[in-house]
């Protein structure tokens, strides 16, 4: 194989997704190779395909060694260069959840970016160490090959200050801290979707719902981010697999105060043992808390609902009505019933659901005639990194004129 290969790798909170770009004739098609491990720590399982063929289905890499981020992308990169070798290889994207005030736009990463990007570890600390994990692992089994850094937190810089200033005093603001937002690399790629899918009457005001592990909103306006559920970090907004989301920071304040809780219990607490699995006692996974029958699970997927429509209502506010609603990442592509869920409960904003075409999980899920158009559009932010990456590459092997 001679066209160069761009490597893409995705690590969030408990997997890590990869993917590999032919960059022949300078254009990037679909992944030629994909895969992804999920159920990181407990159960680790890996996925690869070519094409459309399955090379991998659900290897359990338990017995390989592996419980965490940094094993799962050793045996990831092996099973990839198993398949292509090494030599082909033109860069690698690296999804990055934390970007700061520094970064707005992808950047090639050096050891002075990777300096800056540990830095900013106390913002993001269940992500931003496995996104630099993977930079790690790539430079050991690559040295030399360029990296490049896309964040979660570039496509919200769009957001007004209104909205993304925190009432602290200045002394503090200063220091950085403020609403950042996250998803930014998967609203990047929904946002360049709407031209090409929705009518120009239902792509003005846009939510867009990036519901998974992780799970936040977003409203649009022509394509650009004016408002985000999440915050300074990834714990605020909604209800997530292990993330409360929005909570009143007297409870840590009583935490603290009562039972004598400090940074690394309340860390542990607020990260790994809230959201659907505190609150079901069953699963973080949506799928294993809605095939229960226990009445608390049953409460953290009604939990679950009540979040997004509450705050889908106050976003819409914010954007002065609705046009589109939009379902992406996992839960979002995959549960018709937190999909049906969810358009009930915003019947009253106008969200009228077809609920055959739900079912079959089409693109176009709203009922005709509604006043609200509702979709799923699977996301693909491995796609966006991968053209970041080949984008910078080839801007820095571009001869001065």
């Amino acid at each position: 194989m001679s066209a160069p290969v761009v490597l893409v790798l995705n690590a969030g909170s408990s997997s890590v997704k990869f993917a590999a770009y032919e960059a022949g004739g300078g254009d990037l098609g679909p992944a030629r190779w994909r895969g992804q491990v999920e159920g990181i720590p407990d159960d680790p399982t890996l996925t690869l395909s070519e094409g459309d063929r399955r090379v991998v289905d659900g290897e359990k890499l338990n017995s390989a060694g592996v419980s965490d981020h940094a094993g799962a992308l050793r045996v990831s990169l092996e099973r990839l260069f198993g398949l292509f070798g090494r030599d082909p290889l033109l860069a690698a994207g690296h999804r990055v959840v934390h970007g700061g005030a520094e970064f707005g736009a992808p950047a090639l990463v050096d050891d002075a970016t990777f300096a800056r990007l540990e830095a900013l570890i106390p913002l993001a600390p269940l992500h931003q160490p496995h996104n630099l994990a993977g930079m790690r692992a790539v430079a050991e089994v690559a040295p030399g090959l360029p990296q490049v850094a896309s964040f979660d937190t570039s496509f919200h810089r769009t957001i007004p200050a209104v909205a993304h200033t925190i009432a602290l005093p200045r002394e503090l603001r200063e220091k950085g801290l403020r609403r950042y937002g996250f998803h930014g690399i998967s609203y990047s790629f929904i946002a360049s979707q709407l031209p090409k899918r929705l009518p120009e009457a239902e792509r003005g005001r846009v939510v867009v719902a990036h519901l998974g592990n992780g799970a936040s909103l977003c409203a649009m306006r022509d394509g650009r981010s004016v408002e985000t559920t999440m915050s300074f970090s990834a714990l605020d907004g909604l209800l997530m697999g292990t993330r409360c989301g929005a909570l009143d920071p007297g409870v840590l304040l009583y935490l603290m105060r009562e039972r004598g809780d400090g940074v690394e219990s309340l860390e542990d607490l607020l990260y790994r043992r809230c959201g659907l699995l505190g609150l079901s006692g069953v699963s973080a996974d949506m799928r294993k808390v809605l095939a229960s029958e226990e009445p608390d699970a049953r409460l953290a997927a009604e939990q679950f609902v009540y979040r997004i429509v509450r705050e889908v209502g106050a976003l819409a506010s914010v954007l002065g009505g609705l046009d589109a609603l939009v379902f992406t990442a996992g839960i979002g592509e995959r549960s018709a019933e937190i999909r049906e869920r969810v358009c009930e409960g915003l019947a009253w904003l106008g969200v009228s659901l077809d609920r055959e075409a739900n079912a079959r999980s089409d693109e176009r899920i709203s009922a005709a005639g509604g006043r609200v158009a509702a979709f799923v559009i699977p996301t693909d932010e491995e796609g966006v990194i991968a053209r970041d990456a080949a984008t910078l590459v080839a801007q820095r092997l571009e001869p001065a004129a």
